[in-house]
């Protein structure tokens, strides 16, 4: 028997909100900004029957979520914390669009209720999120963390979550950025960059950038000339490495500010826990050439500032380098902790290069013009409320995007959408070369033309999972990741899974075995753009 939400005490009891429904709050009195916070105790677990149970409120979990309503499937759709929309509605709304033209379905369909395709606000993009599960009439269930997955042979059967509720579907989705679903799944996943040598690629693994590079020469110890001195923070002791080696680096995290005007806005705020010696590289940057004409875009930063969606930018700026590589593997508690400390971190730098005497009057100046928008993010204090998780884990399955796939040498015949963006990635480390410190991780490399995402990519191994797609943490090496991993791409991504997993209902088949004529029929009826003409 299918248990639906029908009620304000259901709503409680379930610690889950109707899609919309915004004005009913947490259930937690004042989660602040959190990753995971401890929940009461739900005295009525309850237990849920769907079709299709999707895990992750990412666009791509929005969009697996719609359509499975629109094809006349129930769908559940599960969230971490207390929002739809992923970094989307995270400060991550000056979008990376690559090829506009290649964009489709769905993707293509909230892009337009947005009005125009990048540079909106946040809160705006939540709202149509929301509005888009509310027509579709998807009951959506916040604050549910996934505990453990219940599986009868090669078949999930349930997914089972901190707070005692238990959901039942015929097919599951993976829509998180970090492939929790999966990982529980016991799904093959890997962490980190591949060695070239895994795929025959060029430019994954180990690699001294050339681009967001420190502008000129660094010294990287306490005492200037000095290395009994010690480092300064934020800087690795470990000698470089060859390129193109495999390790488990990841490209570090940011949150993406959404900045105002000084005179519209609140001024940044300085973190409890702020400790100034966390800045002592970017003080270094700063001073070595007091003359440097900082641009404050991308092309030399200290940070990319502007009204609106902001970013890293440079060798030392908001990506926390170095702090993230624990967070796709870690339980609960300690995200929590790998959260703060970025939370921590960039609040303190922004603080710091506002108001540190140390700091030249002119980039406190410039700094101090900007602050945290009180229109948005109202619970959070004008910060947005997701770590932006670039990169966690990334399943394998029988088909691995590539290099190759990126760059047209090999293009699969089983294309469930088109991605465009170049391969893109942030640093993952500094080190010492010559004295001097360097920055190790970034490349970007364009990709000659929009490209197909193969189906095969999308679902495990059938001997692990026959009734799971992943649409966000695709199978992939970390280099055809960069490309990937773009907020559009996964919704377009999220709306062909779930088109899969409603004819692998309707077929009784496994989801490896849907038949690809049916789904490319279905994926064009819906607007989806397959091939690049």
């Amino acid at each position: 028997m299918r248990q639906f939400i029908a009620s304000a005490t259901l709503l409680i009891a379930c610690s889950a909100l109707v899609a919309g429904d915004a004005a009913s709050g947490p259930s937690t009195a004042n989660p602040g900004l959190h990753y995971w916070y401890e929940l009461p105790a739900n005295p009525t677990p309850q237990t849920i029957e769907v079709d299709v149970c999707v895990y992750g409120g990412t666009p791509g979990g929005v969009g697996a979520a719609v359509q499975t309503h629109r094809l006349g499937k129930s769908a559940a759709l599960a969230v971490f914390r207390r929002h739809v929309g992923g970094l989307t509605s995270s400060g991550l709304t000056a979008v990376d669009l690559g090829k506009k033209e290649s964009i489709g379905g769905m993707a293509a369909e909230f892009l337009d209720r947005m009005g125009k395709w990048s540079g909106f606000r946040s809160a705006d993009a939540e709202k149509n999120f929301r509005a888009m599960l509310d027509e579709a009439k998807v009951p959506v269930y916040f604050e549910h963390r996934l505990k453990s997955v219940e599986k009868d042979g090669n078949r999930i059967t349930a997914l089972v979550f901190e707070n005692g509720n238990r959901i039942v579907a015929k097919t599951f989705i993976d829509a998180t950025y970090e492939g929790d679903l999966l990982a529980m799944a016991g799904v093959s996943f890997h962490v980190g960059r591949e060695d070239n040598s895994v795929y025959g690629e060029t430019i994954n693994g180990y690699f001294l950038a050339d681009k967001h590079q420190f502008k000129f020469p660094v010294d990287p110890y306490r005492t200037i000339g000095d290395p009994s001195s010690g480092l300064l923070p934020g800087i690795s002791a470990e000698p470089p490495r060859p390129r193109g080696s495999g390790d488990k680096e990841l490209q570090a995290y940011c949150f993406r500010m959404w900045l105002v005007k000084a005179e519209n806005g609140t001024p940044f705020p300085k973190p409890a826990n702020y400790n100034r010696d966390d800045y002592a590289l970017l003080l270094r940057y700063l001073t070595t050439k007091p003359d440097f004409p900082w641009s404050w875009t991308y092309a030399s930063g200290p940070v990319k500032l502007n009204v609106g969606d902001c970013n890293n930018a440079g060798p030392v700026s908001l990506d926390y380098i170095g702090a993230s590589k624990e967070w796709p593997e870690a339980d609960y508690a300690k995200r929590e902790q790998i959260f703060q400390n970025h939370v921590t971190y960039q609040q303190g730098m922004m603080w710091f290069l506002a108001n540190d005497e140390a700091v030249a009057p002119e980039i406190r100046a410039k700094v101090s013009a900007f602050g945290l928008p009180k229109d948005q993010f109202q619970e959070t204090g004008g910060w947005a409320h997701d770590l932006y998780v670039r990169e966690g884990r990334r399943m394998v399955s029988d088909y691995v995007m590539t290099q190759a796939d990126c760059t047209s040498k090999r293009v699969p015949e089983d294309s469930v959408g088109l991605a465009s963006y170049t391969m893109d990635s942030h640093h993952t480390s500094r080190v010492v070369v010559d004295g001097k410190v360097v920055a190790e991780g970034n490349v970007e490399v364009s990709v000659p033309k929009p490209y197909p995402v193969s189906y095969r990519a999308l679902v495990p191994k059938e001997t692990e999972c026959a009734n799971l797609l992943v649409p966000v943490a695709v199978s992939s090496s970390h280099m055809a990741f960069g490309s990937i991993r773009m907020e559009p791409v996964f919704m377009l991504l999220g709306q062909s899974a779930a088109t899969a997993a409603s004819l692998a209902i309707d077929g009784n088949t496994t989801v490896q075995k849907v038949d690809y004529a049916k789904l490319k029929e279905r994926l064009l009826a819906d607007k989806q753009r397959l091939a690049w003409e």
